[in-house]
């Protein structure tokens, strides 16, 4: 598959095909479903605590004798059916919610998502990824004149577009992490939870480079 390669001034300079064995992969929604829920799961802190009974502080007297009150017998004032009382079946925070994702599975699904967005139209190639200096107005300029290109008219909208750059890059990752609909990540730490959440996904060479090598490991 070619797609189009563009410059830091927003502008077509050639063409360049993509590796086939990443961005070339039919749709398997099973598999991309269960390894995006299982990093949504894995993303779960659990941190919802409710206290039982048990955990209720007071209630250790019985609130009236047994007989002879008429009234219903009750051991605690702290049973769940006491305001003030336990919570029945609540969440507790030593449940784990952990699934784990085989290596193999986690990366044919990021391929998978990949591969549709090349076919959308939705998977951008840079030649070169810099600014003259890391500030956010230079970054906010290059996405304007990018836009003007006719199918990223929506690039610069909510969850615009996630970046994966092709290392570290400091000054690039501090010129983009103000734009509210960027995401910034490394080419190597993709996810499916990471791709789904974005229109676009932006590839500097050096990143595409990067994700061949590890199709290629």
């Amino acid at each position: 598959m070619n797609v189009k390669v563009y410059n830091m001034e927003g502008s077509e300079t050639e063409e360049m095909e993509l590796p086939k064995a990443i961005f070339g992969l039919r749709w398997n929604s099973d598999l991309v479903h269960q390894v995006a829920t299982s990093q949504a799961a894995n993303r779960r802190r659990g941190t919802a605590h409710a206290k039982n009974r048990g955990d209720v502080r007071g209630g250790g007297k019985k609130p009236w004798r047994q007989k002879g009150t008429g009234r219903a017998r009750h051991g605690s004032i702290r049973s769940p059916i006491w305001i003030g009382g336990g919570v029945t079946h609540g969440p507790r925070n030593e449940k784990n919610y952990q699934k784990k994702i085989n290596k193999k599975m986690a990366r044919k699904a990021l391929w998978t998502v990949l591969s549709a967005k090349a076919r959308d139209g939705e998977i951008v190639i840079l030649d070169n990824l810099s600014f003259a200096e890391p500030k956010t107005k230079y970054a906010a300029t290059f996405f304007t004149k990018l836009k003007k290109n006719e199918p990223l008219g929506r690039i610069t909208h909510k969850n615009g577009v996630l970046v994966a750059l092709g290392g570290k890059n400091t000054d690039a990752r501090r010129s983009l992490r103000n734009l509210p609909y960027v995401g910034i990540e490394e080419a190597r730490n993709l996810t499916v939870s990471d791709v789904l959440g974005y229109k676009y996904v932006l590839f500097p060479k050096a990143a595409v480079e990067q994700i061949k090598r590890s199709g290629d490991s």
